[in-house]
């Protein structure tokens, strides 16, 4: 081998030694991203059958195509959460599990998929605010198949349920997977209440403890956020609490564990709040009044 490609190597080989930053060589990977983002896809396609993928449905054989569909995602996800339930494992090192991790994953995917027409029922509600909330939307159909903010809370229902079983990492790694595609970030810790639209999205930002209630409207460039805390206080509630019937226009920002929008209030655009505002309020940015110059 050439010496300087030889020295590069292992230079390179130092730097994994050293640093870290590589998949696991001894045990089970990590989930894999290209496994859960195509099980995201199946996910979508089990929430509105026909939507996602040019198929014909006959119902005479859609008891056996769904089935079908069900068993490979809960092959897929069982694998993904199994290795995810290793790595925690390694990481807690005295776990307090009996090690029958497979059978720990089984059980957890099998909750989880019982769980679709729940999840179902309430994305449907999501996409009737947007059909109702949005002038320009046609159909639902036409919500299905081309708003970004119900294909992004869509996953974010299927991210959270896992999230609330304490799987490691794959909740995150599918919200970042919808957060590519769309531009709207939506911690899977957040908790959202039915009705819920975003219109347009770009740039909407949801953290981990934000609490949302339920027929709220947001726009493009809105943050709910936090104010800067010390890490050992990352499970402290620190992301605001927007209540029922809120609308939040584009680029508000708002931050913070004890900010509280109260029910039916509107907040404008570029807005930047902190603290609380009772509920009908009516909140507007007020930019400073620019004069041209009269030579």
């Amino acid at each position: 081998m050439d010496r300087p490609v030889d020295s590069l190597i292992e230079s390179i080989l130092e730097s994994y030694r050293s640093l870290g930053g590589i998949n696991h060589l001894e045990g089970p990977n990590l989930p894999s991203q290209q496994s859960v983002a195509r099980i995201v896809e199946e996910l979508e396609s089990l929430i509105f059958p026909g939507f996602r993928a040019e198929e014909n449905l006959d119902l005479a054989v859609m008891r056996y195509a769904i089935g079908e569909k069900v068993v490979a995602v809960s092959r897929s996800l069982d694998a993904e959460v199994e290795k995810s339930l290793r790595y925690t494992c390694r990481i807690q090192k005295d776990c307090g599990r009996d090690h029958d991790c497979r059978g720990e994953a089984q059980e957890i995917v099998q909750d989880f998929l019982s769980r679709i027409p729940e999840i179902r029922r309430r994305v449907s509600l999501d996409v009737e605010a947007a059909n109702r909330g949005d002038p320009a939307a046609r159909s639902q159909e036409e919500v299905i198949l081309s708003y970004p903010g119900v294909e992004a809370i869509m996953v974010h229902r299927l991210a959270h349920a896992l999230w609330k079983k304490g799987v490691a990492m794959i909740p995150r790694m599918m919200s970042e997977a919808i957060h590519g595609k769309t531009g709207i970030d939506i911690h899977p810790g957040a908790e959202i209440g039915d009705w819920f639209f975003i219109d347009h999205g770009t740039g909407v930002v949801i953290g981990e403890t934000t609490v949302i209630g339920a027929n709220v409207k947001l726009y493009q460039g809105v943050t709910l956020g936090a104010l800067s805390v010390k890490k050992e206080l990352a499970n402290s509630k620190r992301h605001p609490t927007i209540e029922d019937d809120v609308t939040i226009y584009a680029g508000a920002t708002i931050l913070g564990g004890s900010t509280v929008i109260g029910k039916g209030s509107v907040i404008g655009g570029n807005v930047w709040l902190v603290e609380s505002v009772p509920p009908n309020s009516r909140i507007y940015h007020q930019p400073s009044q620019v004069r041209g110059d009269r030579r």
